[in-house]
């Protein structure tokens, strides 16, 4: 992720192409390992993100889930991921675009962002819950109840409507 911000840097959010970002990132990291990724830009009311693994994101207006963006999957606990042991590459990423995303803001997002991956870290450790993993599991074939401990990244951004937008 530090290659992508070297590749936006200085650069204006309507000229961020996410999988363009994506490819350049991977090109540049030489660390031995593979990861799944997820690269959103959001300008002019516009949302597009590259998306590749089970890496993800969600729209969320007035408390209400109205996009989430879908996982890929080799098979199950099988996600896309790039680097240098894995046979997915950045150009398989789906890309994806969403218009028009107003939230209202209700607290700052690095308070909402903790909260989510606090909230997040918790299920991942529940042996009970019926979390997102355990369907899956189930839908494979496999016996496995509770969450999924895993690395967790949440970063929370409000889209707003500039007030100039509202004069008359």
């Amino acid at each position: 992720m530090s290659n992508a911000a070297k590749a936006v840097h200085g650069r204006h959010p309507a000229d961020v192409d996410p999988k363009d970002v994506l490819k350049d990132a991977f090109l540049k990291t030489g660390a031995p390992g593979s990861s799944t990724a997820c690269i959103i830009s959001i300008a002019g009311g516009r949302l597009r993100a590259a998306n590749l693994g089970d890496s993800g994101f969600l729209v969320i207006r007035g408390g209400k889930t109205v996009y989430k963006s879908p996982a890929q999957l080799h098979g199950f606990n099988y996600p896309y991921q790039m680097g240098s042991t894995s046979v997915s590459l950045p150009d398989e990423a789906e890309e994806m675009e969403t218009v028009k995303l107003y939230l209202k803001k209700e607290s700052l997002p690095e308070v909402v962002a903790f909260a989510l991956a606090r909230a997040a870290r918790k299920k991942s450790m529940e042996k009970t819950t019926a979390s997102p993993f355990a369907v899956a599991a189930y839908e494979a074939g496999v016996e496995h109840f509770g969450g999924k401990y895993d690395d967790i990244t949440v970063v929370a951004a409000y889209v707003v409507v500039p007030d100039s937008l509202y004069l008359t």
